[in-house]
């Protein structure tokens, strides 16, 4: 992990001694001069996938409390119904600014509104919402797509793939990662017959176990055709886990399977096949960001004049713009030039597409995923023997 440059600190600092009062309204002086810590509340639809708990969270609590701030949290259990409880919840605890990590768009709605009555300000954390007053933060989801498939048509430019997708009621999962593809030539190889597509499915949940039973069904439809299955386009590393295991499963050959996160599973799977690329989004870093964004807004920033530290976040996915950019999103119908989309302000990071060649990233970077974790197993035959041996 990256040390701050002083830049950084004195910017932590700062905020410190503007921390701010309840209700998200600009800091005021108590009584005795001092001004009323700030309190984030962060609601997470869930904890299943290990990025959020070994990278996102530690990273914005920590900048939270190194300033002096209070953090709270809830956890949704992937239930949307649950989570608009949590916002509540949160909001009756008199936070200041909500960090949202949303399970589904189309349901969150009730609790934008409940944290614009309260005055509270509301960061889309790595999920947009469809509310032009939240500031979104995320990496460029779209971009990670087409890394994704920019590796797989490199390694398979033609042949018959399968393409196993998110939760449909996630943006990430039914627009952008697919927009991404496209923008990679997906439909264009699609119409010029280079790639049958001989599956398509979303998964609930992002569940790995939801992908592994979609992946054998669709072995076992392949099978009787008798279709041989080229590449698998995964949208995450949750659902490519699945695949991997679906493979496994049904002793199918180690064929190109895509993925994003950087997991340590995922990332061993890299080094031994299961799993061709990993698009690695540093969360690190986008836990920081957070945190500096939630701290600036409880100090009464207002959205469009939040400013990233320079130096904070690692140059290599570093935002081109350390104040918010203009982004225009899909709209609920998720098709864009519909009439319903909407404009937030965003900081977007860069995510970095890691292959067996190129493991040496993560580990350098000091990563979650130890060394340890990545080269488990590997042997001298296996595509990640050459960074597991240095």
């Amino acid at each position: 992990m990256r040390i701050p440059r002083l830049a950084a600190l004195w910017a932590i600092v700062a905020i410190v001694m503007a921390a701010c009062t309840g209700g998200g309204a600009s800091p005021s002086a108590s009584g005795g001069g001092a001004a009323t810590a700030c309190k984030v509340g962060v609601s997470w639809n869930n904890y299943e996938q290990p990025r959020w708990a070994a990278t996102d969270q530690p990273n914005i609590k920590g900048a939270i409390e190194a300033a002096g701030g209070t953090y709270t949290e809830a956890f949704a259990e992937d239930d949307a119904t649950q989570q608009l409880t949590d916002v509540e919840n949160l909001i009756n605890q008199d936070i200041n600014v909500l960090i949202l990590l949303a399970k589904d768009l189309t349901t969150i709605g009730p609790a934008l509104e409940t944290a614009a009555n309260a005055d509270v300000p509301v960061i889309a954390y790595d999920r947009l919402v469809e509310d032009p007053d939240v500031l979104y933060i995320t990496f460029d989801n779209v971009g990670v797509g087409e890394a994704e498939a920019t590796a797989m048509f490199d390694k398979v430019p033609t042949g018959t793939y399968v393409l196993i997708k998110g939760d449909p009621g996630d943006p990430n999962a039914s627009t952008f990662l697919p927009q991404g593809w496209n923008d990679a030539g997906l439909q264009d190889k699609i119409d010029s017959g280079d790639i049958t597509v001989f599956d398509e499915q979303f998964t609930p949940d992002w569940s790995p176990e939801n992908a592994q039973d979609t992946m054998e069904s669709i072995i076992d439809a392949a099978n009787d055709q008798d279709v041989h299955i080229d590449a698998v386009l995964a949208e995450n590393d949750s659902t490519a886990l699945g695949v991997a295991a679906a493979l496994q499963a049904k002793s199918y050959d180690q064929i190109p399977v895509s993925g994003q996160d950087g997991d340590p599973a995922n990332l061993n799977n890299v080094a031994l096949g299961w799993q061709y690329v990993d698009v690695w989004k540093n969360s690190n870093e986008l836990g920081k960001a957070g945190g500096e964004a939630a701290l600036q807004l409880c100090a009464g920033t207002a959205i469009a004049d939040v400013t990233l530290p320079d130096g904070l976040i690692d140059p290599s996915v570093a935002p081109d713009s350390l104040t918010p950019t203009d982004f225009t999103t899909p709209g609920l119908d998720g098709e864009p030039d519909s009439g319903d989309e909407n404009v937030v302000k965003s900081f977007i990071l860069k995510p970095t597409p890691v292959t067996a060649e190129t493991l040496n990233l993560p580990i350098d970077a000091g990563w979650y995923a130890t060394k340890e974790d990545i080269c488990e197993g590997v042997t001298a035959d296996s595509p990640g023997a050459a960074v597991c041996d240095q």
